[in-house]
């Protein structure tokens, strides 16, 4: 089989795609690294193909070595985490309220989590801002 990969290889407009591949078995919450990526030749529907495409992101699920990545098993590194108190922002036209909120989910940058305000004891739906406040949706 390799032999053949190898022969396809050389072969005009023979270029193999590759997929993205552990190197090891990666925990949740794992913010990705080179040292855990690797590319291996062949190509798998709905994997990632490039390094660039996980770098830096944290895997959501446990990945095993040697499996490929898929984009719905990553996402942006968590910096909110479930219990902690954040900032929480609601703005309409000229209308600002700020308080306190209890984030009931992990979340990245641009993730919309359940957030409890802290006053109130109301659950709200919030956008998650690069600064780590709280952002309510109005939908």
């Amino acid at each position: 089989m390799r032999w053949l990969l190898f022969m396809l290889a050389l072969m005009p407009g023979g270029a193999l795609a590759e997929t993205l591949i552990a190197t090891r078995t990666l925990r949740a919450q794992t913010v990705l690294t080179p040292a855990d990526l690797a590319l291996e030749p062949g190509t798998l529907p709905g994997a990632l193909t490039a390094p660039e495409e996980a770098i830096g992101l944290e895997t959501r699920v446990a990945i095993y070595a040697g499996r490929p990545l898929h984009p719905e098993e990553l996402g942006p590194p968590a910096i909110v985490e479930r219990n902690q108190i954040v900032p929480l922002t609601y703005r309409q036209g000229g209308l600002l309220i700020q308080t306190e909120g209890r984030a009931l989910d992990r979340a990245g940058v641009g993730d919309t989590i359940r957030v409890m305000n802290v006053g109130s004891r109301s659950t709200v739906f919030a956008r998650i801002a690069a600064d780590g406040t709280a952002i309510v949706s109005t939908q």
